[in-house]
């Protein structure tokens, strides 16, 4: 009879306290950030009457909601008690990314009708340049603390972080584009590609299908220890 396979228990109360305390941190990182972001973004977009700078601000809002849900979710210091708004939080982090997601494609669709266009802006460029630098950091330590704990909401919260960075990316690509050779229409057509993103991110918040979200305790001990995703769904692209 083949041995069983023994089941890991998953990390150890201190350790599940000390990864809540992170995810704490990184959170309330995040939506420090953002605000911060938020306020530069919109009032750099309004001066320079640019309608992707203020789509860019918005965005920061929407990942400061997000962010502020998994915060409530984690302000329980019950374990028990966090996994029970686990649903909610992935619902409110879900409406998050529809709302970005046809704001983004509802700005593109005005920029490519020429109703709208991203006009030169060298502080939104900084501001873009800036977030691209920051955001990766932030969603990878998130993702990581949220995976090792089992947390789907942690890790779709990492999601929307990470979306940012390809916000982020989309923004200065067109900012610059725009600014050098007059290619107005590039930024909307890659803002309707992370538009389609975020309905996908969406759709699985709300299935409850964050990548990597299955607890540590359901992992046999055996392939937690032959996979470098510590227990990630085959096909997840969140380990990388």
């Amino acid at each position: 009879m083949a041995a069983e396979i023994p089941m890991s228990l998953g990390p150890s109360p201190a350790r599940r306290d000390a990864l809540t305390r992170r995810i704490r941190l990184l959170v309330a990182a995040t939506i420090t950030y953002n605000v911060i972001e938020a306020i530069a973004a919109v009032t750099a977009g309004t001066l320079a009457s640019s309608t992707a700078l203020i789509g860019f601000g918005l965005d920061s809002v929407i990942e400061v909601s997000s962010a502020a849900a998994v915060a409530w979710q984690f302000s329980a210091r019950d374990h028990h008690a966090r996994e029970a708004r686990e649903k909610t939080t992935l619902r409110i982090i879900a409406v998050s990314f529809f709302a970005l997601a046809a704001y983004v494609a509802a700005d593109a669709v005005r920029a490519l009708t020429g109703t709208a266009e991203a006009e030169r802006s060298l502080p939104g460029i900084v501001i873009a340049a800036l977030s691209l630098a920051v955001m990766p950091f932030l969603s990878a330590a998130q993702r990581r603390a949220g995976r090792e704990l089992g947390s789907a909401s942690a890790v779709a919260d990492s999601q929307q972080t990470l979306l940012c960075t390809y916000l982020s990316a989309v923004l200065l690509a067109g900012l610059v584009l725009n600014a050098t050779v007059g290619w107005s229409w590039a930024d909307p057509i890659a803002a309707l590609v992370i538009a389609a993103i975020a309905v996908k991110e969406g759709r699985d918040a709300w299935q409850g299908e964050g990548c990597c979200a299955a607890p540590a305790a359901a992992i046999p001990a055996q392939r937690r220890e032959t996979d470098a995703c510590g227990g990630c769904r085959p096909g997840c692209d969140c380990c990388s």
